[in-house]
């Protein structure tokens, strides 16, 4: 925050002027109390509020669209499956299909790749949660700095993002070479993987406050920035965030059909 000072066009009154500097500060402060610092809140995207996975979703494009080759989904397949059949996690099976991603993402050009990513956001713009999409709405009237944190490539979470009304969005961001292809090698990635640096970042950057903060997450990946926050929301929580939940008395939101429950204090 910049210090308010003078200037020549506006100079002290001689009356401010006996009354020495203390006067001088007194104005200053008045000034610069008059900087308001917006409230954030801060959202996971993938199972938060796009009910599913935008990395899912763009890698079944780019196998369809013939930018990945067909066999590329034999790499996740099996976790596919044991997730489907609950046999395993979910997070062994998005774990998957990110090291699917990443393998076959090197040698592909930009412009083969982002029109693909454009057509998923365009064809799931509306695939939201009925809660999330909601409380955003709410706290975009009451004036919150919206904030997202996401795992999945830039390409899309950004024009998702863009969208739902975010003012700012984190995603991963893929390197490009100089001649235009993806080198398969993630930027910035130090900063990304750790969201509640992502948002002590935001907060400082854009002159943010977490007074009356709220942040929304649905897997133990986002519990950092939960601790953060003033009203944390567990929603549709994966059996380790529930856990923390409960720990912390947080807040949990379970949409399921038609239907939404809220739980409070935990035990």
């Amino acid at each position: 925050m910049k210090t308010a000072r003078y200037r020549e066009s506006n100079p002290p009154s001689p009356v401010e002027l006996r009354k020495g500097s203390s006067s001088l500060l007194l104005r200053d402060k008045s000034r610069s109390n008059k900087v308001r610092r917006r409230k954030v809140a801060v959202f996971d995207i993938d199972g938060t509020i796009f009910r599913s996975s935008l990395l899912i979703e763009l890698l079944e494009a780019l196998i369809l669209e013939g930018v990945f080759r067909a066999n590329v989904r034999k790499t996740y397949a099996r976790q596919y499956s044991r997730w489907h059949d609950r046999k395993d996690s979910y997070e062994k099976y998005i774990d998957a299909v990110v090291r699917a991603f990443d393998s076959h993402i090197k040698g592909v050009r930009e412009k083969d790749f982002a029109p693909v990513a454009d057509r998923v956001i365009s064809f799931h713009r509306n695939r939201v949660y009925r809660y999330t999409r909601d409380l955003l709405k709410e706290l975009k009237k009451k004036d919150y700095y919206l904030l997202a944190i996401s795992h999945s490539p830039m390409y899309v979470v950004g024009r998702f993002g863009k969208r739902l009304g975010f003012n700012k969005v984190y995603g991963r961001l893929l390197e490009l070479g100089a001649d235009k292809r993806f080198t398969g090698k993630g930027i910035y990635e130090d900063l990304i993987f750790d969201k509640a640096k992502v948002l002590k970042r935001a907060v400082e950057k854009e002159h943010l406050t977490l007074r009356d903060s709220v942040g929304v997450g649905d897997t133990e990946s986002d519990i950092p920035f939960l601790k953060i926050v003033e009203k944390p929301i567990c929603f549709n929580p994966n059996a380790e965030l529930y856990k923390a939940a409960k720990r912390n008395k947080w807040r949990v939101v379970v949409e399921r059909k038609d239907m939404i429950y809220k739980m409070t204090n935990n035990r």
